[in-house]
């Protein structure tokens, strides 16, 4: 089969080339991908040290060609949505059973493979900062996959969503996802916040904790900046009252999690914010853009077979 694969000599350290086809175990499927999307954290922070020809990639959607054999998950035909930390980016994958959601007939199946970390990373940050209605929330990077999910589902939940953007051409499409205010940079915020889903990390992570309020919580989902963070503890003291920070790491299985926001999506709850869409020949392109902040949302491959 054709798949991306780990070649650290080429650029991105991706290369378009052949691999055997996965070999699934009793509790995976094995699908046939339709479309995958690029994560800017699988693209920006891939290691050099991975092993020749592996294939990377989480997200994916396709349809069910071999059904689990211990007889969970869809029957073969069925078309899912699905996550795993490897195996995305190929026309085949094994994938656990749990970590799938069926995709109905009304949704474009293809767009669907923006869902799984973006979607799902923004849903349980927004939980770890507990309920929020009525509240101001905070989402740095917001013109990003994960912020976009996050602005949607923290208006769904009845937050007051503030986004913030590195420039106002980034904030555009914003407040009509939900945004009640568009923001370009923490430093421009008027009132302090309940909470924080921070994408950005660097200073904007650092700004951010100082405007929350008595008992706020930031939550540490990424790091588009590529900057470490510094914080001045003794500001903090005086400026903010018992705040917290919380690193977020995405908790699998996602089923569940992928099921919910696949309804979502088809009640016309959740848009799936696509900023670049094409063939995965130009995967190249995909990631330029990713990587330089050139798409505003997510980037989808449709997985066209190559001979």
């Amino acid at each position: 089969m054709k798949a991306l694969v780990h070649d650290k000599v080429s650029p991105h350290m991706l290369r378009l080339g052949s691999a055997e086809p996965p070999a699934p175990r009793p509790d995976q499927a094995l699908v046939e991908v339709v479309s995958f999307s690029f994560n800017f954290g699988e693209v920006a922070f891939r290691s050099p040290e991975a092993p020749a020809g592996l294939i990377p990639g989480w997200d994916a959607a396709g349809v069910v060609a071999r059904a689990a054999v211990d007889g969970s998950g869809p029957p073969a035909g069925t078309r899912v949505v699905t996550f795993g930390w490897t195996g995305a980016w190929a026309e085949l994958r094994a994938v656990d059973t749990a970590n799938l959601a069926v995709v109905p007939d009304g949704l474009d199946l293809g767009a669907t493979a923006a869902l799984p970390v973006a979607g799902v990373s923004a849903l349980q940050a927004l939980r770890a900062l507990g309920p929020i209605v009525g509240r101001r929330v905070l989402i740095t990077g917001a013109s990003g996959g994960v912020g976009r999910f996050a602005v949607q589902l923290a208006h769904l939940a009845g937050a007051r969503v503030i986004a913030s953007v590195g420039s106002p051409e980034r904030g555009e499409g914003l407040a009509e996802l939900g945004a009640s205010e568009v923001i370009v940079g923490p430093e421009a915020l008027r009132e302090r916040v309940f909470g924080v889903v921070d994408n950005v990390g660097g200073r904007q992570l650092a700004d951010a904790y100082l405007r929350l309020e008595a008992g706020g919580t930031v939550v540490a989902v990424g790091k588009a900046s590529r900057e470490p963070t510094t914080i001045d503890f003794e500001e903090a003291r005086i400026q903010v009252d018992r705040g917290r920070i919380e690193a977020f790491n995405l908790h699998a299985p996602l089923g569940q999690e992928l099921a919910t926001l696949v309804d979502f999506a088809e009640r016309g709850a959740l848009s799936l914010p696509i900023g670049w869409r094409g063939d995965w020949v130009d995967y190249r392109e995909a990631a330029d853009h990713l990587l330089n902040r050139r798409i505003k949302g997510k980037a989808v491959l449709d997985v066209r077979r190559v001979s």
